[in-house]
């Protein structure tokens, strides 16, 4: 039996205000071929996933705190307990809007890496309303270095 321990894997923090951990898939001892899955926290008060789309589909589990999330040109608050279905190559993002941290599981299907992660990183990220669609009215804006 392969076992991932949240607990002992030490995640990626990204300029956007969120720590990853990779549970299947990515880093973690566990492998998938049909899916990846991860815990990710987001800094209080705008730790963020930033606008990006992708060719998997996924789904947003919010385990505790308050976030808006954005999906094409919809914009709605997820709270804990609740979770968001991800069509593939949608444009989407969460933002955390609470006073304390966000934490949440994505999963997606297949497995492998997304784009966003490497871009991010790089400072290469789409930028909402110039390379991507715009963010649907009144959301956050986009955490991006550029």
């Amino acid at each position: 039996m392969i076992i991932a321990d949240l607990a002992k894997i030490p995640g990626r923090t990204y300029p956007a205000r969120r720590r990853t951990q990779n549970i299947v898939g990515g880093a973690s001892p566990v492998q998938a071929k049909n899916f990846s899955m991860g815990f990710v926290t987001l800094e209080p008060d705008g730790g963020q996933v930033p606008w990006h789309n992708q060719d998997q589909e996924e789904v947003y589990f919010i385990v505790e705190g308050t976030g808006e999330a954005c999906l094409g040109s919809e914009r709605q608050t997820l709270t804990t307990g609740q979770a968001a279905y991800i069509p593939c190559g949608v444009f989407h993002q969460l933002t955390n809007i609470g006073k304390t941290p966000l934490k949440m599981i994505y999963c997606y299907g297949p497995a492998g890496d997304v784009a966003h992660w490497r871009q991010e990183l790089e400072g290469t990220l789409p930028r909402a309303g110039i390379e991507a669609p715009a963010l649907p009215a009144g959301a956050r804006p986009q955490c991006t270095a550029r």
